[in-house]
């Protein structure tokens, strides 16, 4: 029963390293998206923010799942080191690949944040500059209707 729940905490963390890998296909979707700030795919963007939701997902429900399966076997697993080490190796082995990984991907996610920063700050310029434009173009507009109803300036006003 131990070997078996062994198992599929091992499994369990296979399956963790291969949901990171996708996290890590995203984020890189993503750099390619957001590194040139002015044309960028919103939609696109929108896509991969999804799908590395539901991925985020999956890895909680994972790690949920292995710690409820690692709190009913550590007690047996703890008084037997000796007779599931091989398991216990690979496992280790596994969770040194995860947090590596783990440490891979926030890099990654901070890498992204900045490139997001600077094309929200590239939007926000453009946006300022239409917005100068449009009130520039209706003062001018303005200005130009009020020139109508001035009284000639040069007029003989002699009688």
């Amino acid at each position: 029963m131990i070997s078996a729940s062994l198992d599929m905490l091992e499994e369990s963390l296979i399956k963790k390293l291969e949901v990171m890998k996708k996290i890590q296909e995203v984020n890189a979707r993503q750099k390619e998206l957001l590194s040139d700030p002015d044309s960028v795919a919103l939609e696109d963007y929108d896509k991969t923010l999804d799908e590395k939701g539901e991925y985020i997902d999956k890895l909680l429900s994972l790690d949920e799942g292995f710690q409820s399966l690692f709190d009913k076997v550590k007690e047996e697993v703890g008084s037997h080191k000796q007779d599931y080490a091989d398991q216990i190796k690979r496992m280790q082995s596994l969770i040194q690949q995860i947090t590596g990984m783990s440490a891979s991907i926030e890099a990654e996610e901070h890498r992204n944040k900045r490139l997001a920063e600077n094309y929200f700050n590239v939007a926000r310029t453009h946006m300022n500059q239409s917005k100068q434009s449009s009130v520039a173009a209706f003062n001018y507009y303005q200005t130009m209707n009020n020139f109508k109803n001035i009284p000639p300036q040069f007029m003989d006003k002699k009688n």
